[in-house]
């Protein structure tokens, strides 16, 4: 998309989770997408007008890239040149944008949780989407003595701190599972134990930045995770979920060398926790 132009938009419905912006066609056509970028679960894309489309997957949103053949021979990739057919009833397609370049992008939302929005780039912080979100957790901000600032006189549970939003932005509940096993955190440990009385960091705090990075890294490597539907933009699917070590293992043996424990599954604030009760003690 980087470099390309809307040369047509076509928008199917007048809403996903929330309506569309006044004259999305209008304020999308023939402008260039001048970078693409994320926050945390929300794509955003400069535009030549000084706009940012806001883009939100939701639950089931995909986008898929028709790169108009050259893949196959007709020019260079614009994405992998490796296939694999996934993803979506067309009567789900809600959004499509032709672009320059010839590709053709696609949103695909099933449920309909997902969203996009305009806004001017110089209000993009205080818009309603971004008002209070937390730190990056890929950025120089994500450290131990971060971890223990956020998490100080905290008494909730650990994983219910990890998702809040205002906190650390982004993560969500299979990365927060992987990664308090890696560090070898109970799910249900007071969030402030990690901090010291007087805001210091603690050994768990720092093995939980560096785990929570070292996690989501792998992912973003593997393409993430697909679980039942979710899709890359080519069409393959991700793979992460292969390298998961609690995540969806209920009953089955750790895999920590040594542990003879056996992975568990508790909920939490209505979402499923998995961990190992031996590796992972409160």
């Amino acid at each position: 998309m980087v470099g390309a132009r809307f040369v047509k938009v076509e928008q199917r419905r007048p809403d996903l989770r929330i309506p569309f912006p006044e004259r999305f066609v209008e304020r999308l056509t023939g402008r260039t997408v001048t970078a693409l970028g994320r926050r945390a679960k929300y794509l955003l894309a400069d535009l030549s007008s000084g706009e940012v489309l806001i883009m939100h997957l939701g639950m089931t949103g995909r986008f898929l890239v028709d790169d108009g053949g050259k893949a196959s021979g007709g020019g260079p990739p614009l994405i992998g040149a490796y296939r694999h057919t996934a993803g979506g009833v067309r009567a789900h397609d809600h959004v499509v944008f032709h672009l320059s370049n010839g590709a053709v992008v696609t949103y695909n939302d099933a449920r309909r949780f997902g969203f996009m929005d305009l806004v001017p780039r110089t209000e993009l912080d205080r818009s309603r989407h971004f008002t209070g979100l937390g730190i990056e957790p890929l950025s120089d901000a994500l450290s131990g003595e971060t971890v223990a600032q956020l998490l100080l006189g905290r008494r909730a549970p650990l994983k219910a701190a990890l998702l809040d939003q205002r906190l650390i932005a982004g993560l969500g509940n299979i990365y927060v599972c992987e990664a308090l096993y890696r560090a070898g955190l109970h799910p249900s440990a007071p969030a402030g134990s990690l901090a010291t009385p007087t805001g210091r960091p603690t050994a768990k705090a720092h093995r939980l930045a560096e785990a929570i990075r070292e996690v989501l890294n792998e992912a973003v490597a593997a393409g993430g995770s697909t679980l039942r539907d979710y899709a890359r933009t080519d069409g393959s699917l991700g793979y992460f979920q292969h390298r998961f070590r609690v995540y969806d293992r209920e009953g089955k043996p750790c895999m920590r060398a040594g542990c003879k424990g056996e992975i568990r599954r508790l909920v939490q604030g209505g979402r499923s926790t998995f961990f190992c009760p031996v590796c992972q003690r409160p």
